[in-house]
């Protein structure tokens, strides 16, 4: 069996249609019909080489919602029919430290959905049961797309915020950040946000989503947050986010990837301020999240595309044209 998929062969290459043979079911594995892939920041980061390379030829893509449509006989929790969602964490090797603590997001031998392995940008893909996740049906396809990652590292980011934090500063308002808001406000939180400087449009959709205010990115002024996550991949926001934030607060750097902090005095970071980082996520945030956005309803706004577009909405991204998250259609 063949699949059409949107493959990229190598650095600062575009993504190419293709049809790609499918191999045969391994032990636990399940074969997916894909009905949408969202398109995360991360796959910019792979295009351009902020992360490792690949090994090319690649299929990008780690938000795929999807249908089984056959599996091996080994698979006991799924069956044909059902509507699953496909998300950056592939798999784990389960024996070491981290995977026997729950960390196995941590594992040294992870594997990553579009990107270590065949990912969403595609008709079909092969995915291991252990990792992926039964959906609501209270969302359609392309409402949970955004959810796979943008939705599951916000919140699992916002997992790290300290007891009693109430204001809490999104910096970089995009896929994940307008999810988070919302995430947030049934928390009872009060949400500011941070765009790159004049970018009112991001802004007043901050507040329509209900921000109490948004600011440029650089502003330092008499604000005090009890904690920041930090989204965008600039480095320069984590001094930005510091000096607004207060005594105790915590700054959570929630992307893969970010450019080099620049130096700081210890003054910034003194009375005891920390800095967090996320690192990919968990089988147990998906069961909480889902769980969660089942019970409390959350609006991805989403931007589709057909799969043949797909090097128009890179591109689109890219520039920031886009509000919300985009959802690759098949």
């Amino acid at each position: 069996m063949n699949k059409l998929a949107m493959v990229l062969n190598g650095i600062n290459q575009p993504l190419i249609l293709k049809q790609i043979e499918l191999p045969p079911l391994k032990h636990n594995e399940v074969l997916i019909k894909i009905k949408a892939c969202g398109l995360c920041r991360t796959d910019l980061h792979i295009l351009d080489n902020d992360l490792a390379s690949p090994n090319y030829p690649i299929v990008l893509g780690h938000e795929i919602i999807g249908e089984i449509i056959d599996l091996d006989k080994s698979v006991n929790d799924y069956q044909i029919g059902d509507r699953v969602g496909v998300p950056w964490l592939a798999s784990t090797c389960k024996q070491c430290e981290f995977c026997l603590h729950n960390q196995e997001n941590l594992c040294d031998k992870i594997q990553f959905t579009g990107y270590t392995i065949d990912g969403g940008f595609a008709s079909h893909t092969i995915a291991n049961a252990d990792y992926i996740v039964k959906l609501p049906d209270n969302y359609t396809d392309i409402e949970l797309a955004p959810f796979m990652c943008a939705g599951l590292i916000g919140y699992r980011a916002l997992s790290f915020l300290t007891q009693g934090s109430k204001n809490i500063g999104l910096y970089g308002f995009g896929a994940a950040a307008h999810i988070a808001t919302q995430v947030l406000l049934y928390q009872q939180k009060n949400v500011y946000a941070f765009t790159r400087p004049g970018d009112t449009i991001k802004q007043n959709f901050a507040k329509s989503l209900g921000a109490i205010a948004a600011y440029d990115s650089d502003y330092t002024g008499d604000l005090k947050l009890d904690a920041a996550i930090i989204f965008a991949p600039d480095g320069k926001l984590v001094i930005n986010a510091l000096k607004v934030l207060n005594k105790g607060g915590t700054v959570i750097l929630a992307g893969i990837h970010m450019s080099n902090i620049p130096s700081f005095a210890y003054d910034l970071i003194w009375q005891e301020k920390s800095i967090k980082t996320v690192a990919n996520l968990t089988n147990h945030d998906k069961t909480i999240f889902f769980n969660f956005i089942k019970m409390n309803r959350i609006i991805a706004q989403t931007t589709t595309y057909d799969i043949k577009d797909l090097n128009q909405a890179v591109l689109d991204m890219r520039t920031g044209k886009i509000q919300g998250a985009i959802v690759i259609t098949m």
